[in-house]
């Protein structure tokens, strides 16, 4: 099990401490990302709070990760009919081979 870390972040001009098993790099990207979408909602609204910047980011994360949840899903549900489909072919195909070429 890996210890925790404790890091001191800025997010939305607010300074924060949290504890990760994360590297210092996964950290310093994912609060990258955050300030980058937040940054991305104040430029496209202008005057906005800062509460509803933060609920805004929230739902836009929220919104990527249930496509990107429902892509893995439709990715695996694909990939696992293909595997499927192969091995019924090679079940129905491996009898026609004569003997001979099997051995």
């Amino acid at each position: 099990m890996k210890l925790k870390k404790r890091f001191n972040i800025q997010i939305l001009e607010q300074e924060i401490s949290v504890l990760s098993d994360s590297g210092d790099e996964h950290v310093t990207k994912t609060v990258r990302y955050i300030n980058d979408k937040a940054k991305e909602i104040e430029s496209a609204l202008g005057n906005i709070s800062t509460l509803n910047v933060a609920i805004l980011v929230a739902l836009n994360i929220t919104d990527e990760l249930f496509k990107f949840k429902k892509e893995k899903e439709d990715a695996y549900n694909q990939l696992e009919s293909r595997t499927e489909r192969l091995i019924n072919w090679i079940e129905e195909t491996k009898n026609t081979i004569p003997c001979d070429v099997r051995d």
